[in-house]
């Protein structure tokens, strides 16, 4: 009897601590994974609420968006939060809640506009719908000073939660090539402690990153391309509030948003998470211009003139290493190199793991192409012809920058 009643009293325990809270800050997949990173949040669910009728899907939610029937209250795209009270406090999620979007949008957050998308909280105690109450009137002075318009969110107690379909749940996870969506008026309700770090143009050509805090894809740009990234056009991670002196025409309400820059002035970008191919690419129209012929070569795997310009610059140069002109990575070295009399530069071999191979019959023929392994760019072919019955890698000098030896980084 006793062990029975320990076990009610652990259950008990258990749910005391256990509270349930949702909130509505436009589209749900956004909030959903900013509230399940938080330490003490248990389980953060997509989903629906506020409507009044029965069991609402996606569909209809998206059909009733703009105009509903007459008595009919469409839902609310919402995230359902259970948290552990004694590890987060309510008051703490609710105003991560007013932080999170602007709640002075009417019916929508940022390009997302439908009543679908509305600003909401629906508690399920009362402690939660007076920190509500409380939180608002405190947030709706701090919004006044910096300009904002009236709170429209609605703070009503929650009726129902319907789970949205799996495919909703953990949405950025299940789409690793998306975006995570900014809405943020910026307000806080504690101001940072440090001053915001600047970032100005350097002047000529270079690559900002727009990113954000908690932000899978940004974690995932950085992971894939920018942790190894050695080229020598400037590549600068900041926030969208950072910068300073830019002429930017991109809304900055995604992140990751690439911004390729000349003088300060963005010539185009890219929103949301780029991999390694595509940020190569853009990174060769910023640097080498489209019409370029290092351009051609590289991406539409194009040839040098023989005997160009740049091969006789290359030909001769001293002691050092040929590297990568977008990636920086380290291909080729003189110590491999060797005049074949083709006009184009030969190699005994590629620096090794710096480049792939791949067959290639363009044009009727024959051959193996040479890839560098991290940007994608064509570099040319390997033939089997070379003095003492070795291989001859024949390789377009415009793709290539040459460092001498004693500048090699390490």
């Amino acid at each position: 009897m006793k062990f029975i009643i320990l076990i009610i009293g652990i259950v008990m325990s258990i749910y005391a601590k256990q509270e349930t809270i949702v909130f509505s800050a436009g589209c749900f997949w956004g909030v959903e994974k900013h509230f399940e990173q938080i330490p003490g949040v248990i389980d953060a669910k997509s989903g629906y609420a506020g409507g009044n009728y029965p069991n609402p899907t996606y569909d209809t939610v998206l059909k009733y968006r703009h105009s509903t029937p007459k008595g009919l209250v469409n839902y609310a795209e919402s995230v359902e939060v259970k948290f552990d009270n004694t590890k987060v406090s309510a008051k703490k999620l609710i105003k991560d809640f007013w932080e999170l979007h602007n709640p002075t949008q009417t019916d929508g957050q940022g390009n997302d506009i439908g009543n679908n998308y509305r600003s909401a909280i629906f508690y399920t105690n009362e402690k939660q719908h007076a920190i509500a109450l409380e939180t608002k009137d405190e947030y709706q002075k701090l919004l006044n000073k910096a300009g904002y318009g009236k709170i429209t969110t609605q703070i009503k107690p929650l009726e129902k939660f319907y789970d949205a379909e799996s495919y909703h749940q953990n949405y950025l996870q299940k789409n690793p090539n998306g975006y995570c969506p900014n809405h943020t008026t910026g307000v806080k309700f504690e101001k940072a402690k440090k001053q915001i770090s600047f970032i100005e143009p350097l002047g000529g050509k270079e690559v900002v990153v727009i990113d954000a805090v908690d932000c899978p894809y940004c974690e995932k740009f950085k992971k894939d391309v920018t942790s190894s990234y050695n080229g020598d056009t400037p590549l600068r991670t900041a926030h969208s509030d950072q910068l300073k002196g830019f002429d930017i025409k991109t809304k900055l309400d995604a992140t990751p948003t690439i911004l390729f820059i000349k003088d300060g002035k963005e010539l185009f970008s890219h929103r949301g998470y780029m991999n390694k191919k595509d940020f190569y690419k853009a990174l060769g129209y910023l640097k080498l211009g489209e019409n370029s012929e290092a351009f051609n070569v590289a991406f539409n795997q194009g040839t040098d003139g023989r005997y160009c310009k740049q091969y006789d610059i290359f030909k001769h140069t001293p002691d050092g290493v040929f590297v990568d002109k977008l990636s920086g990575d380290i291909l080729f070295d003189t110590r491999d190199r060797f005049n074949s009399g083709s006009g184009w530069l030969s190699f005994f071999k590629a620096v090794d793991g710096s480049v792939v191979e791949r067959e290639d019959n363009s044009y009727g023929m024959h051959r193996v192409e040479i890839i560098a392994k991290k940007s994608g760019i064509h570099l040319g072919h390997v033939f089997n012809d070379a003095p003492g019955g070795r291989q001859r890698f024949c390789i377009n000098a415009t793709v290539l920058k040459f460092v001498p030896r004693d500048n090699i980084k390490h």
